[in-house]
């Protein structure tokens, strides 16, 4: 399980799986997620623009993204 620290009340998930360095674009993020690739708190989710908040996980290409605030 990786973190990954935001300074903002919410990050959406598309800009979440860019930030991570999973996908290389934005046309990538969407088309992973439209096509049900991606998992938020268990449940597969079908938003790019989802709005994560920290305590939320994103599953993803193996690997596990929980949000947290920034120190």
């Amino acid at each position: 399980m990786r973190e990954v620290r935001i300074n903002t009340e919410f990050i959406k998930l598309q800009d979440l799986l860019k930030f991570a360095g999973l996908v290389e674009t934005g046309g990538e993020a969407k088309e992973r997620v439209q096509t049900g690739e991606v998992r938020v708190n268990g449940e597969p989710c079908l938003q790019r623009g989802k709005k994560l908040r920290p305590g939320d996980e994103v599953d993803f290409a193996g690997e596990t993204l929980t949000v947290r605030y920034a120190d």
